[in-house]
């Protein structure tokens, strides 16, 4: 029974148009079929979520961003460790789990948050999410569909990473190709790059120091990373771990002759 959903679902998506609107129909049709507010599919990799193949409008979209900008959240718990993500009640079981995470979804409206990973054996390639503004579990058909739609889901990516710049999709149109349809965050990877070399840390390390940066400003990571490539910012070692403005003019070369 639970073949033959993923095959319908699977069915469906090819119907709708081609492949590279995939993932958009799957987390709106995910969203309807689940009863939830809003769903998102992300992409993992070694150092985490690497970028947002696909979310529904607000919720979705907002709650992607966030679990992006803060490195925690059940898409991250769902990806480390192979384990679907069940919290009923952000606000009483998430504190101890994600602190950052849920204080900022209860201020977003949500609720409940849900995380199914999607894995080829023991490889990780992603999760689906699903956000609910409504306290509570998913029941009986609702948890049944959201399992067939993380399946439909494995499916969607591994295509859509064969078909990366090759031929055309099953209705002729040239598919767009996984890493056009990824939002990877360019700018947070290079303003990562950029980090590392002044602190003199790991990319890991660094990533930490720009998303703590953004979250005590307030600020979003995208708008944090912008201001480090564009050299508003810089971090070093003093006691506010920043130079900002003029300053950030005068700072030395870094990899190929460029300031870093």
């Amino acid at each position: 029974m639970a073949g033959a959903r993923v095959a319908d679902i699977l069915a469906t998506l090819v119907a709708a148009g081609p492949s590279a609107s995939w993932p958009d129909h799957l987390v709106e049709s995910c969203r309807r079929a689940t009863e939830v507010t809003g769903a998102g599919l992300a992409l993992v990799d070694r150092t985490g979520v690497s970028g947002v193949l696909a979310a529904t409008p607000g919720v979705g979209r907002r709650l992607e961003d966030l679990q992006f900008s803060l490195g925690e959240g059940p898409c991250t718990e769902a990806s480390g460790s192979g384990r679907p993500v069940l919290c009923p009640d952000v606000g009483a079981d998430g504190g101890g789990r994600w602190p950052a995470f849920a204080v900022a979804a209860q201020e977003a409206g949500v609720s409940a948050a849900f995380a199914f990973p999607l894995q080829v054996g023991a490889i990780a390639i992603g999760v689906l999410d699903l956000y609910r503004t409504d306290t509570g579990p998913l029941w009986g058909a609702q948890l049944t569909e959201a399992v067939a739609f993380a399946d439909a889901a494995v499916a969607v990516v591994l295509h859509l990473q064969d078909r990366t710049g090759t031929a055309a999709d099953v209705h002729g149109v040239r598919g767009a190709g996984l890493a056009d349809l990824v939002d990877r965050r360019a700018v947070v990877h290079q303003a990562t790059g950029m980090v590392s070399v002044q602190l003199g840390t790991d990319l890991a390390a660094a990533l930490r120091r720009l998303r703590a940066h953004a979250w005590t400003q307030d600020r979003a990571l995208n708008g944090v990373a912008a201001d480090v490539v564009a050299r508003r910012l810089r971090f070093d070692d003093s006691e506010t771990g920043t130079v900002e403005g003029p300053r950030v003019r005068d700072a030395g070369p870094g990899p190929g002759g460029e300031p870093a």
